[in-house]
């Protein structure tokens, strides 16, 4: 399957909450210098706040979010965004901690893929498959900061035409805001000047008990979903939409992350657990 993207602008949402009261509201926006890439690139870290005292720190590195403070249920803040505490360790390897994703999320199958009669070759950088957009993909590159509000940050990146192999130029904004209801809030905006595909997303990893307060298997999820997509045993999608009735794969009733993640089931084994798309 694939998300096309003609000449018009599409948009997603990514929505977050915690809990909190309401104190005297914020009238500036915090940045400061965050380091160089190394190619001698700046790097700026903005942090949004709302009135309650929830941040979240972005930079422009990847529009990664680099901390996420919220208050639990006794009303104590916490980190539950993971992540590093500087850019040095967003330099090296990493799984993608809290990055902007694109031009495609996820994989597509044997690095290529054919719109408009034409074949598209792109970098096999996953077991010969594309992941995350390639070599060098969003979350590699200096967004440049648009707007910024004590509670919003847009961020803008033109991903030029052949970028990584894909067609068009892809024209991408990403608004981030701390809402005073306690939420963090992503919208995502493209558009382009030829046809191609994009499927933008973010890639952050949360532990809602706090950064080293031990695994997240006794979280409780709940997906509004009735099916999901079966991969390979490369992670590729197969096209099937598959029912989650009766599957490790039915979240439609809030149920603990780790209640099935060890059952001998044929997806969770090529996923090594959940690695899925839920419909």
């Amino acid at each position: 399957m694939k998300n096309i993207l003609t000449p018009l602008a599409v948009g997603t949402a990514l929505l977050l909450s915690s809990c909190g009261n309401k104190t005297e509201a914020l009238r500036s926006v915090k940045s400061q210098a965050f380091g160089k890439t190394a190619q001698g690139e700046p790097v700026e870290l903005y942090t949004l706040k709302n009135s309650k005292g929830m941040s979240a720190s972005i930079m422009t590195y990847g529009g990664i979010v680099v901390s996420l403070n919220v208050k639990d249920k006794a009303g104590k803040f916490g980190d539950v965004a993971l992540g590093f505490d500087t850019l040095d360790g967003y330099l090296g390897t990493h799984p993608y901690f809290g990055a902007l994703i694109g031009r495609y999320g996820n994989r597509i199958g044997k690095a290529e893929f054919s719109l408009g009669g034409k074949v598209y070759k792109l970098a096999a950088n996953n077991n010969g498959n594309t992941l995350h957009g390639g070599l060098k993909g969003f979350d590699k590159a200096v967004w440049h900061v648009k707007e910024s509000t004590p509670n919003s940050l847009t961020l803008h990146h033109l991903s030029k035409d052949g970028d990584e192999g894909y067609p068009g130029n892809l024209d991408v904004t990403v608004t981030y805001t701390v809402t005073e209801n306690d939420e963090l809030k992503l919208d995502y905006q493209a558009t382009t000047d030829k046809e191609t595909v994009a499927n933008l997303t973010n890639h952050t990893y949360f532990n809602l008990a706090g950064a080293g307060n031990g695994d997240i298997l006794a979280h409780e999820v709940q997906i509004n979903s009735d099916k999901f997509t079966p991969i390979d045993s490369g992670l590729i999608t197969t096209g099937e939409l598959r029912p989650v009735a009766g599957t490790p794969f039915d979240f439609t009733t809030p149920m603990a992350i780790g209640a099935r993640i060890d059952k001998d089931d044929e997806q969770m084994r090529f996923g090594l657990g959940y690695d899925h798309n839920w419909v």
